[in-house]
C-alpha cells in the first residue's frame, strides 16, 4: 500500500470526508473546511501512522493532501 492510499482513511476519518473525495491535489481548508484543531488532530494521527514528528512550522505548510504525502516520503 502506497504513502497515499494509507493515508486517505486516516483523512476521512479525522475530517470526516468520503474516501472517494479525497486527491493528492485536495485543499484541507478549502475542499474538506478543515479548521486549525481539525489540522492539529489529523497532524498527531499522522505522526503516529507513520512514525515521524512534523512541526507545527512544517505542519502550517502542509495544504494539500500531496505536500502530506510528498512529506511522509521525504522523512
Amino acid at each position: 500500500m502506497n504513502t497515499f492510499e494509507k493515508l486517505k482513511p486516516i483523512i476521512a476519518d479525522q475530517l470526516g470526508v468520503k474516501m472517494e473525495i479525497i486527491k493528492p491535489e485536495a485543499s484541507f481548508k478549502d475542499d474538506f473546511e478543515a479548521d486549525s484543531l481539525d489540522m492539529v488532530n489529523l497532524t498527531m494521527e499522522i505522526e503516529d501512522e507513520f512514525a515521524i514528528e512534523i512541526s507545527d512550522k512544517v505542519a502550517a505548510k502542509l495544504q494539500t493532501v500531496g505536500d502530506v504525502v510528498n512529506y511522509i516520503e521525504n522523512h
